[in-house]
This record gives structure tokens, sequence and C-alpha cells, in this order.
């Protein structure tokens, strides 16, 4: 019997790969446009820098999704292990994924500061609260 807590992981490693081919898909005709040099000896926020920022938005969106997502992945994957990966809990982790996607599309597109604060806000107050579930789960 599958676990319900897997969806939610999974659901938020296809995202990060969407992210990662849309970070792709706009940097590389930016950095053609922009004649931008691919020499080893520049540091790369200085290479970065001669994009547009919609462009570095989209890179700096995938950046987060490989940052707080990995406590994600380790809470909701102890969950599933101990048996514990449905009901509230599986709600808590497919509301994490909504709020990081809303984050990504937010930060990728508009890029409103203090929406996209916002947003990262409210799904780290949910992952808290499943890491706290979690916590007594297992200890």
């Amino acid at each position: 019997m599958q676990n319900p807590m897997l969806a939610p992981v999974v659901a938020l490693a296809l995202w990060s790969l969407v992210m990662w081919v849309w970070l792709y898909a706009t940097r590389i005709p930016a950095m053609r446009k922009a004649r931008t040099p691919l020499d080893p000896t520049i540091p790369s926020g200085q290479l970065m820098a001669t994009l547009p920022p919609a462009a570095r938005w989209k890179a700096d969106n995938y950046n987060h999704l490989m940052e707080q997502p990995t406590v994600f992945y380790a809470v909701a994957l102890a969950l599933a292990v101990a048996g514990a990966g449905d009901g509230l809990n599986a709600g808590l982790a497919w509301a994490y994924v909504a709020l990081r996607i809303a984050h990504s599309l937010v930060q990728a597109t508009v890029n409103i500061i203090l929406l996209r604060f916002s947003l990262f806000v409210a799904s780290t107050l949910v992952l808290a609260g499943l890491t706290v579930r979690a916590a007594l789960v297992v200890f």
C-alpha cells in the first residue's frame, strides 16, 4: 500500500525540475542576448549581474528550492517510514508544497517581495508544524 506522504514529496521534486527547466529556458537566451562570456575566471555573481532581473529570478527560486525543502523531504520521509504519513500530516505536506509552488510562481514572475515573503513565512510555519508532529511520532 502506498503511503500518502510520498505524493507531496514527489510533487515538490517534480516542481523543482520544472523550475530547473524554466530557469535554463530563460537564462540561456538572456545570456546570448547579453553576450555573456563563458569565462571560468569571472565569478558567477558577476556574470549573472549582466542578466535582466526577470531572468535571474528563476535561478534564485531554483536555489531556494534546494534549501528549506530539504528539511521537508527529511521530515516527510520520516513520517512515511514511521507509518504516520496520512491524515493531517499528509494535508500539511500538501499545504507546504502548494505554498512553495505559489512562492515559486510569485518569485519567477512578478517578484513582489512582501507577497513572496508572506508565502515563505506561511510555508515555514506549515513545515514547523509538520516537524513538531514528526517529533511527537519519533520521540
